[in-house]
């Protein structure tokens, strides 16, 4: 899944200056590029330490697709789940929140988290 986030980030009117001048010069086709890289380029110098947290915190690095069928086959074995997860959560529209209850133990995303209102609502007591 490719989906993007959009943030909001606060810097001087000098940064923002040097920004534009980079992708004025060519550097960079825009802001956002110039944001997207130096992002990218600093994830790459922490790649390791972002592995080996991950690894230690016994999480997903990625996208989780959570669906209805998935929780009731979960809930048919009795199985609570614990999910950690970097990157994004997605719980499927047609997951209710009397099933996410009752097969949602506890749910830690570092990123993002997609389900219905509803479902964030019921669940909200186990989002750490």
């Amino acid at each position: 899944m490719a989906d993007t986030e959009k943030i909001t980030i606060n810097i001087s009117a000098v940064d923002l200056g040097r920004i534009d001048l980079l992708a004025d010069e060519g550097f960079y086709s825009s802001r956002t590029d110039f944001v997207r890289t130096a992002i990218r380029k600093e994830l790459d110098v922490h790649g390791e330490e972002v592995k080996q947290s991950v690894s230690r915190r016994a999480s997903v690095l990625g996208a989780m697709v959570y669906t209805r069928s998935m929780l009731e086959k979960c809930l048919k074995r009795g199985q609570k789940l614990e999910i950690a997860v970097v990157g994004a959560v997605y719980l499927a529209d047609d997951v209710t929140p009397e099933l996410a209850l009752k097969t949602i133990k506890r749910l830690k995303v570092f990123g993002v988290l997609r389900a219905s209102q509803a479902v964030k609502e019921a669940l909200a007591d186990r989002i750490l």
